[in-house]
């Protein structure tokens, strides 16, 4: 069994040392004219505005539609959540200026959108946060608190409701090691309310504790629909992330967003990503 030597002290869920975020990933399209009072750039930044302002007034519609808690207060402490979110741009779709006979020259932009409710009022509903009917919630944690040298590390990882993910190791030396989905675990979709364990079953590999000893990361990507491709190569029982780190929230945030149904909301998908701070001793 190959043996990934990574140096660990310690990986605990919920520190100071975790970044976790809930969003929700949406298409948006927004819209402005020049008139008499604006120019080209004021006109195109009012039509991003408005993609960013839909964005989230559609991605509140989605979350009070899928949210299916019964106590109408913490539906309400969500909702006001994603009411003050913000919004974040992952890609421009399409964008261009066309005529419109009664208004003259227009712009047009249609963006992805990461849409992330307000960290603070989140907070408020973090008890409800394994219920399935909750928004995406995804945990990580350790069999141990601290590790030492020779230590084998075991992480573990559990969603309120069936989701994807891919879970990736930044070593000191900022290697990037993709440990979940891996050569011989290729499915990344995982049932909700069931403890997952890394390494096991098929995996081919562990993880060792041994230097250089430094700080180091579990990053998390996690959603309810499948998420966008990275650039990898295989090495053993793991595969190296040759994706740039900070290109990689991006590039999994590329999920596969449902068409548009007629008379219906616009569909979007959840979203969950986080990062656990890692650090090395003897």
């Amino acid at each position: 069994m190959r043996k990934i030597f990574i140096p660990l002290l310690f990986l605990v869920f919920m520190t100071s040392n975790l970044y976790a975020a809930q969003s929700t990933i949406i298409e948006s399209e927004g819209y402005a004219c020049m008139g008499e009072d604006k120019s080209i750039k004021e006109t195109e930044r009012t039509a991003m505005v408005d993609a960013k302002d839909k964005a989230a007034k559609n991605a509140a519609t989605y979350i009070k539609g899928e949210t299916k808690i019964k106590d109408s207060q913490l539906v309400k402490d969500i909702i006001e959540a994603y009411n003050n979110a913000t919004v974040a741009v992952d890609k421009v779709i399409e964008k261009g200026w066309y005529t419109d006979p009664s208004l003259g020259k227009c712009y047009k932009v249609k963006i992805k959108a990461n849409v992330i409710p307000d960290e603070k009022a989140m907070q408020k509903v973090s008890e409800v946060l394994d219920d399935p009917s909750a928004p995406l919630s995804v945990k990580v944690w350790t069999d141990k608190k601290e590790y030492r040298e020779g230590d084998k590390i075991k992480i573990y990882i559990k969603g309120n409701k069936p989701f994807y993910a891919k879970v990736i190791y930044k070593e000191t030396t900022g290697n990037l090691i993709q440990i979940l989905p891996n050569p011989y675990r290729k499915d990344n979709y995982f049932n909700g309310g069931v403890i997952y364990e890394i390494p096991s079953g098929n995996d081919k590999f562990e993880l060792e504790v041994n230097p250089p000893f430094g700080e180091e990361s579990v990053m998390f990507h996690t959603s309810v629909s499948q998420l966008g491709d990275l650039d990898l190569k295989e090495e053993g029982g793991v595969y190296q992330v040759k994706t740039k780190s900070k290109d990689i929230g991006i590039k999994t945030r590329s999920v596969k967003i449902k068409e548009v149904t007629e008379g219906k909301a616009q569909q979007a998908s959840e979203f969950f990503e986080g990062k656990a701070v890692v650090k090395t001793g003897k």
